[in-house]
């Protein structure tokens, strides 16, 4: 199967020869552009000149390793991450998307599966901007739907594009309580299947960001069994 647009640049990762041939080989078949690069020492320079859509990381690599490169990443590259780890466990998984992980899945890696990941992060990351055409304020709070500027007690806020649409559907019904059922449905175009964490991730980060209180939280709220409230009269001090 072919894309008729120019192809999606893949930047794969994986010291592993034999998995990376057989992911190559596969995503090439559905249309994309691979490179691999086998080293977490190289990955910086190796953007420099190919210049991905999308990064595919493994964990466990020879150089520098899959997480502690997550954290050096957004200074070089905008796009998506998505790990892949044998490491399956709950506490793995949320490490890595604290870190700035957009995505994560389990070795083996169902190839098919990997695509539909894959492609689910580049439609999202090449949404317009949301249709309102005017900012938002809440006290000390502004958010310009346009130019994903966040201001903060006259401080810009630095934001991935992901946890900016996250603030801005919350900010955008504040007030209300939004179900991770809504949210899913609407961010991630899945539903929630109760176990995963990734907008509970995001929340956490957006809460140490915009200065809200992680251990009470009064700005983003939790509304145990129910879900998220963006409170707007929580940004006047």
């Amino acid at each position: 199967m072919t894309n008729p647009q120019s192809p999606h640049r893949v930047l794969l990762v994986e010291d592993d020869v034999r998995l990376a041939n057989l992911i190559v080989d596969y995503l090439k078949s559905h249309g994309m552009h691979v490179e691999v690069e086998r080293r977490g020492d190289t990955v910086l320079t190796r953007l420099i000149n190919y210049k991905p859509d999308i990064i595919l990381l493994d964990i466990m690599l020879p150089g520098i390793d899959g997480l502690s490169l997550c954290e050096k990443l957004p200074d070089y590259f905008a796009g998506p991450i998505l790990l892949m780890s044998a490491l399956g466990s709950s506490e793995d998984q949320i490490k890595g998307l604290e870190l700035g992980a957009d995505d994560y899945v389990v070795k083996p890696v169902d190839p098919a599966l990997l695509v539909a990941r894959i492609n689910n992060l580049l439609r999202r990351q090449n949404q317009p901007p949301q249709a309102e055409s005017h900012c938002l304020t809440f006290g000390k709070l502004s958010i310009d739907p346009h130019t994903h500027a966040i201001r903060l007690d006259n401080k810009e806020v630095d934001l991935t594009s992901h946890e900016f649409e996250l603030l801005w559907l919350l900010a955008s019904q504040a007030g209300q309580v939004l179900s991770r059922q809504y949210i899913y449905q609407l961010l991630l175009n899945i539903d929630f299947d109760g176990k995963d964490r990734k907008i509970d991730v995001r929340i956490s980060r957006l809460r140490k960001k915009l200065n809200d209180n992680i251990e009470t939280p009064f700005r983003i709220k939790t509304v145990w069994g129910q879900g998220y409230l963006f409170a707007p009269e929580a940004w006047n001090n």
